[in-house]
């Protein structure tokens, strides 16, 4: 903007040269009118830069003369009212809205000297375009503070979403790979314990862990694949059926009993009741010493599809808000309308419930 008015500024100084010598008047008015561009053109920006109020003020105070000089000197002329626009948005840009009604309302009165009657019609005219000038300058100040505001918001947005998704990426590698590599460590740790008196028995349980190494490299695969995108979703009937026998496998018998129609859910409510059942027995196997797990997937109600993970075990597992495995159920079933609950009794196992619409 500044660039816009310096331009204005020596358009009005050129426009004043043509005006003295097609008119053969005094060229009394080019002084002032150069001392006014120079300022006008080099002196807003260091002023602008300068902490305090004060030199601001005796800026435009030294335009308001120079342009007055200009003025007068010249015969009202174009380039003098050029000049005196270029003196009222620097006005708008600097100075608070007070002094900038001050300097709007007293440039009319360059026009004192003239006739009543064509002092009074010239006085309106440049008080119009001295208005225009301020409310326009004032408009394009607004406009671009908008422009910043947005760009502020856009990385506000921008950072937001970034980490929306680490917390996603985050929650997958727990939720995935942290369960995979539990059941592998548990099914490690049996194999040591038999290793010396059933040798057979001990290489099959380490094929079975081998088995869920791989798996926890093709659930590693799979999130990196879902940062690129979305791959077919497996039915979440079936996928439980197949985490339910892999923690069978891992030493904790689990069932799976499925209540009402199924029906198709949303990717996001899908995606968090499994992850739900895989935090649920991956705590059950770590925490809960069970003898049992089960899970429960009910479509009986209309407009909610709940999962249930149950267990016999000692009922002193984490409790609901703590650590990193629930905090990622508890924002999986918000993000996806829902809501969670767990519920310990010593002595007699926990209930982690995932409510979701569907």
């Amino acid at each position: 903007m500044k660039r816009a008015l310096a331009a204005l500024t020596v358009a009005a100084f050129v426009t004043l040269v043509v005006d003295v010598v097609a008119a053969h008047r005094s060229a009394v008015s080019l002084g002032p009118a150069v001392a006014f561009v120079l300022a006008a053109t080099f002196g807003i920006g260091p002023v602008e830069r300068r902490p305090e109020r004060w030199p601001r003020y005796a800026y435009i105070v030294l335009l308001f003369m120079l342009g007055g000089a200009v003025f007068t000197s010249s015969g009202a002329s174009v380039g003098a009212t050029l000049m005196l626009v270029v003196l009222v948005s620097q006005t708008t840009l600097l100075l608070p809205m007070p002094a900038v009604v001050v300097v709007v309302a007293l440039v009319p009165f360059f026009h004192a000297g003239m006739a009543f009657a064509e002092g009074l019609r010239e006085g309106l005219g440049l008080l119009a375009a001295a208005v225009f000038a301020a409310v326009l300058t004032r408009l394009l100040l607004r406009e671009q503070a908008a422009r910043r505001q947005l760009r502020e918001y856009a990385l506000q947005a921008e950072r937001l979403a970034a980490a929306q998704e680490r917390n996603r990426v985050a929650r997958d590698i727990h939720d995935g790979l942290g369960h995979a590599l539990t059941v592998v460590q548990m099914q490690i740790k049996a194999a040591r314990a038999v290793l010396a008196s059933q040798p057979d028995r001990a290489d099959e349980v380490l094929a079975k862990a081998q088995d869920q190494a791989e798996e926890a490299l093709r659930e590693v695969r799979r999130s990196v694949g879902a940062l690129r995108e979305r791959q077919p979703a497996v039915p979440l009937p079936e996928a439980l059926k197949a985490l339910a026998t892999e923690t069978s496998a891992a030493g904790v018998p689990t069932d799976l009993d499925v209540t009402g129609p199924v029906r198709t859910l949303g990717e996001e409510a899908a995606e968090s009741l499994f992850r739900a059942a895989q935090e649920g027995l991956t705590n059950v196997r770590k925490h809960a010493a069970a003898g049992r797990a089960s899970l429960t997937l009910d479509y009986s109600r209309p407009a909610v599809v709940r999962l249930e993970v149950r267990d016999d075990g000692s009922g002193t597992g984490p409790r609901d808000g703590e650590g990193f495995g629930l905090l990622g159920v508890r924002e999986r079933a918000a993000h996806a309308g829902g809501r969670m609950s767990l519920e310990s009794v010593p002595g007699k196992g926990s209930t982690l419930r995932v409510e979701v619409p569907g």
